[in-house]
């Protein structure tokens, strides 16, 4: 349970982390999807969080490279076998490709 509570907490500090770095380079507000928190550029989302992960709002190529990551899945919000083709979450152990995915999500939707 403690380790639950410590990796929540990190990955809270992490999409806060996109928040601000969102905010600051590409006028990131954030926002709502599916009652879940996500970082809009351009009125679009690009990023969310969903539970402990990250998820990021990718073009095909770079779906394919994240799913590559251990941990990774393409993003079920509704937890019904309908996963989203152009999202992927990721874990907290793969925290040092977050800012270069954010970017590439913030790219992608604007």
């Amino acid at each position: 349970m403690k380790e639950t509570i410590e990796t929540d907490s990190l990955i809270e500090e992490e999409y806060n982390n996109l928040i601000d770095y969102l905010a600051k380079e590409y006028s990131g507000v954030s926002g709502q999807m599916f009652g879940k928190k996500c970082i809009k550029v351009n009125n679009k989302a690009a990023v969310a969080l969903f539970k402990e992960y990250i998820v990021f709002k990718l073009p095909k190529g770079d779906v394919v490279e994240a799913l590559t990551l251990k941990g990774s899945a393409l993003w079920d919000p509704s937890g019904k076998g309908r996963a989203m083709k152009e999202w992927v979450q990721l874990p907290i152990e793969h925290e040092p490709q977050f800012k270069s995915l954010c970017i590439k999500s913030a790219e992608y939707v604007r």
